[in-house]
C-alpha cells in the first residue's frame, strides 16, 4: 500500500483556504535569536525526480514541506511510486514499477519543475509524456533546451495537444550536448537521463549551481559515474542500472539570503543557522559593500546592527553570480539605503512585478527595461499589497517588516510554494506576523 503524501503543512490542507490566506505584519519590530534554514526546494525537486531512475528505495532527508514539493510527490505517486514522509521528516520513495510515465497537466499546472521528470522517465521506460510548462509570471522558461538535449541522446521528441512526448525504445545513447544558454533544470534533466544512457555524455555550458552539484552527489550515491559537476563541463558515463541510496538535501540558499536581508533591514542581531555561506557568497559580498555587518562561519551567518546603509548596484547572473531568486529581496534592502541603486535583471524578462507593490509602501523605484532604479532611503509605511510570485512575495514580507504600521499581504500561497513556515520562523525571532484567512 502506498504511503500517504504529507508534503504540505497542516494549515495548507485545504487548497481553497490556502489561496485565501493573507499575512498581517506590523513593522518596525527588532528581530533576535537564531533562525534555522530548511532544506532547499530547488534541490529537492530534481532529487525527487531522480528517484524514478531506480526500482529501489531512495530516502531523502531535509526535504522541506512546501507546496511545490507536495506537487512533485503527488506526481511520483501518479507515476506508480510509493511515497512516504516519515516521522523524522525524511521522504522515502520507491519506484519499483512505473505504471504511468506521464506528467499530466492537472497535477503539474501549478509547478514549473515538471520538465525534470522528462529525462528520468525516458531513460527508465523508453517513453515519457510531460505537460508543457505553461506561462510563468516572471518570464518564459523554454523547454526547447531539454528537448534538444534528449534528441542528442537519441530520443525522438515531438509536441502535440499540450504535451512533450519522448520516445527511446532502444534506450538513450551518450553524446555531447552543448547548451545554447545556461539552464539549471536542463542541466539536471539531461544529467539524470545520461546516467542510464549507453556510453559517455558530455554536457557543455552546463549550470554550476549548488543544486546541480547536490543532484550529482545523489546520483553518484545511486551508482552513477559523474565528474565535473559544479563546472561548466559535466561528464557522465552511463550505467545499466542505478540502485537505492540515502541522501541529505543541501540547505536552501535563497531562504538563508532572505532571512539575512530581514536581519539587516530590521537592524537586528540574528544568526541564520544550518546554511552554507559559500552558496550565497555573491549576496554576502553585496551586503558588505552596502555597509551591512555580516559575520559567517562554516554553517551560519550573523547580522549585526548598523546605523546606515549605502546603495550599491547589482546585476543578476548565473551562479556564481548574484542569484535572480534574491533580486527582489535585495531591491527591498536597497529601498532603505542612501543613494541611487541600479538593479539589472538578466535572467528573467518580467521579474519586477514586486515594484508597484513596494511603491505602494512608499518605495521610490523606476523601471527602465531590464533595470530598476532605486532611490533611497525611503520610509516605508504599511499598506495592503498583492503577492505575484514566490520571490516577489518575499520582498513584500521584507518591506512590511520595516514599514511603519500594519501591512496586509494577499495571495501568500505563492510564498507557500517555496518557504517552509516562514511566518512561524520570523515570529519566533520577534516579528509581528500572522497568517489570517
Amino acid at each position: 500500500m502506498q504511503g500517504r503524501v504529507t508534503g504540505l503543512p497542516k494549515r495548507s490542507s485545504n487548497n481553497q483556504k490556502t489561496r485565501m490566506d493573507k499575512f498581517r505584519i506590523t513593522g518596525r519590530q527588532p528581530l533576535s535569536g537564531e533562525i534555522p534554514v530548511s532544506g532547499s526546494k530547488n534541490s529537492s525537486l530534481p532529487a525527487i525526480a531522480a528517484c524514478l531512475l531506480t526500482e529501489e528505495p531512495v530516502i531523502l532527508h531535509r526535504v522541506p514541506q512546501v507546496r511545490d514539493i507536495a506537487t512533485m510527490l503527488k506526481l511520483l505517486e501518479y507515476n506508480g511510486a510509493s511515497v512516504t514522509r516519515r516521522l523524522d521528516g525524511a521522504v522515502r520513495i520507491e519506484a519499483a514499477r512505473i505504471t504511468k510515465p506521464e506528467a499530466p497537466y492537472d497535477i503539474v499546472k501549478t509547478m514549473r519543475a515538471s520538465s525534470l521528470v522528462l529525462g528520468p522517465l525516458a531513460a527508465r521506460t523508453g517513453v515519457a509524456r510531460v505537460s508543457v510548462p505553461g506561462g510563468c509570471s516572471i518570464g518564459a522558461r523554454p523547454i526547447n533546451l531539454h528537448i534538444n538535449g534528449l534528441e542528442h541522446l537519441g530520443a525522438t521528441v515531438h509536441q502535440e495537444h499540450g504535451y512533450i512526448e519522448a520516445s527511446a525504445p532502444n534506450g538513450l545513447r551518450g553524446n555531447t550536448v552543448h547548451f545554447e544558454r545556461i539552464t539549471v533544470t536542463g542541466t539536471e534533466d539531461l544529467m539524470m537521463a545520461a546516467a542510464l544512457a549507453k556510453g559517455t555524455t558530455v554536457l557543455e555550458n552546463a549550470a554550476r549551481e549548488p543544486e546541480v552539484v547536490d543532484l550529482a552527489e545523489l546520483l553518484i550515491k545511486m551508482g552513477a559515474h559523474i565528474s565535473g559537476a559544479g563546472s561548466s563541463r559535466i561528464q557522465i558515463e552511463g550505467v545499466e542500472r542505478l540502485h537505492g541510496a540515502e541522501h541529505t538535501i543541501i540547505p536552501d540558499r535563497i531562504e538563508a539570503g532572505t532571512l539575512l536581508i530581514a536581519g539587516v533591514m530590521t537592524n537586528s542581531d540574528i544568526v541564520v543557522t544550518g546554511c552554507v555561506p559559500e552558496h550565497f557568497a555573491s549576496l554576502l559580498s553585496k551586503m558588505r559593500q552596502a555597509g551591512a555587518r555580516v559575520e559567517e562561519s562554516a554553517t551560519a551567518v550573523e547580522t549585526r546592527p548598523v546605523t546606515r546603509l549605502r546603495s550599491v548596484d547589482m546585476t543578476t547572473e548565473e551562479h556564481p553570480g548574484f542569484a535572480t531568486d534574491l533580486q527582489a529581496q535585495f531591491m527591498a534592502l536597497m529601498t532603505g539605503a542612501a543613494g541611487i541603486s541600479f538593479i539589472t535583471e538578466n535572467i528573467f524578462e518580467n521579474r519586477f512585478m514586486h515594484v508597484p507593490e513596494l511603491a505602494r509602501m512608499g518605495a521610490n523605484i523606476r523601471i527602465e527595461g531590464r533595470q530598476a532604479i532605486v532611490a533611497g532611503p525611503s520610509e516605508l509605511t504599511g499598506a495592503q499589497v498583492m503577492c505575484s510570485d514566490l520571490r516577489a512575495s518575499a520582498s513584500l514580507v521584507l518591506g512590511a517588516l520595516v514599514a511603519r504600521g500594519e501591512s496586509i499581504l494577499d495571495r501568500v500561497y505563492h510564498m507557500d510554494r517555496g518557504y517552509e513556515k516562514i511566518e512561524e520562523k520570523l515570529a519566533q525571532a520577534g516579528a509581528r506576523i500572522e497568517r489570517i484567512g
